[in-house]
């Protein structure tokens, strides 16, 4: 199969699975499945580091970045977590009002790597010598097309859930700005890593069915959600 058939094709059914158990996950449930999410791109950070400092040349560094990247990994993930109790036991319709802010802060995150990956392959291909890279030594796909993309569609998402977030226009767009480019710097963070330890994907477990590894699906969810829970906190 087709690589980008495969990976989308798995991406809509993640998605779909993400939406129904996000919006129906009752709230003692969600940290629980996060923390197993986190442990698992632990596990993956580990390995990929390990892998790199086996040979002798870098074994002295080997705990620095695996507390380093443990714990941002599972501070990112917990501040995403922890979005549901922030609304206690108010309700948007039949779902709870804190599984509807989760979905929209996974949405409009996810959205802004889709946005991005769509835009980014598109130019690619109709512009004369190519597009516009971003940082080529880090990620050679990245691009400045790809991230005007990412910011389209993770602004387009914040504006669709105003019903349900009650934010203004303006919120929804800061929070969509902030939302891809704070994603990005996540993803070119675990890019970074991943050059370093050389490799293309960060799976080790051979289980995400051309999606790369659990780092590849949470890296750009590490530092958003903590930026997000403070404008989706202020008054504007």
């Amino acid at each position: 199969m087709n690589p980008i058939l495969k990976r989308t094709l798995t991406g809509l059914t993640v998605g779909a699975v993400v939406i129904a158990a996000v919006l129906l996950a009752p709230p003692v449930a969600i940290k629980p499945v996060v923390a197993c999410l986190a442990m698992l791109a632990i596990i993956e950070f580990h390995c990929l580091l390990f892998r790199k400092c086996s040979d002798g040349r870098g074994s002295w560094l080997y705990g620095i970045p695996l507390f380093g990247g443990a714990a941002i990994i599972a501070w990112g993930l917990w501040m995403l977590a922890s979005i549901p109790q922030l609304y206690g036991e108010a309700t948007c319709g039949p779902f709870r009002l804190g599984n509807v802010m989760l979905l929209y802060v996974i949405a409009v995150v996810k959205f802004s790597d889709v946005g991005g990956f769509a835009f980014g392959l598109t130019s690619a291909k109709l512009m004369k010598g190519g597009n516009h890279k971003m940082c080529p030594t880090i990620s050679p796909n990245k691009s400045w097309e790809g991230l005007c993309g990412s910011l389209v569609a993770s602004c387009l998402v914040s504006s669709a859930f105003m019903g349900a977030t009650g934010f203004s226009l303006a919120k929804s767009l800061v929070c969509g700005v902030t939302a891809a480019v704070v994603g990005t710097c996540g993803d070119l963070v675990e890019s970074k890593f991943k050059r370093w330890v050389g490799v293309k994907d960060s799976s080790t477990m051979k289980i995400t069915n051309g999606m790369g590894g659990f780092l590849d699906m949470v890296d750009s969810l590490l530092l958003a959600p903590a930026v997000l829970i403070l404008l989706m906190g202020a008054s504007f």
